[in-house]
């Protein structure tokens, strides 16, 4: 089976997964990016024992991670009060207690990286909580259609900006991070997803179009500023791909970078903009 049916093979499977695992129910949805924040993190923190030498313990920063996700599950969806984050703080002191013990040639190091992917993957997953339950005169409810919105246009953009910089791309977008990525590209993916948002503006009427068009460019600014913070990621450890998890697709963070920024970009507009 030559690469292009396996690549294809697998991204029908990884849409089919996120796009039912979203739109099926809040338990999903729970279920869904529970995982993506541990097989990110896992994949994240053994890049940087491979790339840097350190022996950070992924299972420690898993459980970190997964443990901020849930606790901001059981509080956007009203479950629990803000007293469910308590946890989280205890295992964030605990790491710098551990530190004291744990005789690492290098404890700084070791505390930042382990620092760093909880914000850089666990702490943006958990804000998606924040877009999945909104307020409505009957409490909270779950409303996934944001968050389908997110991953549809970040699909889009990634469809679009391949195709136009295929044909046209010439002038490159940030050649010392990424120099496959034109400016041709970015601007093409921008106009298709652009496009696609008046789609979701159809079967929402009550979201403004306006709003979709600006959350599309929003979500293609951000998501193209998390994929070149992957490719700096990855330059700076020397490495291609963050893993081989997903067949001719490289690893989870392979998937999930551009998100990983899009998301502050839907957080902050749905708060001042949407649900306001």
């Amino acid at each position: 089976m030559n690469n292009f049916v396996v690549r294809l093979l697998t991204g029908i499977v990884y849409v089919a997964l996120i796009t039912g695992s979203i739109v099926c129910n809040s338990y999903t949805f729970l279920a869904l990016f529970s995982l993506v924040t541990v097989l990110c993190l896992w994949e994240f923190y053994g890049l940087i024992n491979r790339g840097k030498q350190t022996n950070i313990r992924p299972a420690s920063g898993c459980f970190g991670g997964l443990l901020l996700f849930v606790s901001s599950y059981l509080y956007a969806s009203e479950t629990f009060s803000h007293f469910v984050f308590f946890p989280y703080l205890i295992y964030v002191a605990a790491l710098l207690i551990y530190e004291l013990y744990g005789k690492q040639k290098d404890p700084l190091s070791h505390l930042a990286y382990t620092i760093l992917g909880q914000c850089y993957i666990a702490l943006p997953v958990s804000l998606l909580n924040m877009v999945a339950f909104q307020q409505n005169n009957e409490g909270v409810t779950y409303y996934p259609l944001l968050i389908l919105a997110l991953f549809v246009f970040i699909w889009i953009n990634d469809s679009g900006a391949y195709l136009v910089g295929i044909l046209i791309g010439k002038h490159r977008l940030f050649p010392r991070i990424s120099p496959k990525k034109s400016w041709e590209g970015f601007f093409g993916g921008l106009f298709f997803t652009a496009a696609g948002s008046l789609v979701f503006a159809h079967f929402e009427p009550a979201i403004p179009v306006y709003h979709w068009i600006a959350l599309s460019l929003i979500i293609v600014i951000f998501g193209t500023w998390g994929d070149l913070v992957e490719s700096l990621i990855k330059r700076t450890l020397d490495v291609k791909d963050s893993g081989n998890s997903l067949p001719g697709h490289g690893g989870f963070l392979d998937r999930f970078d551009s998100l990983l920024l899009a998301i502050y970009g839907l957080f902050f507009y749905v708060q001042l903009f949407i649900q306001n």
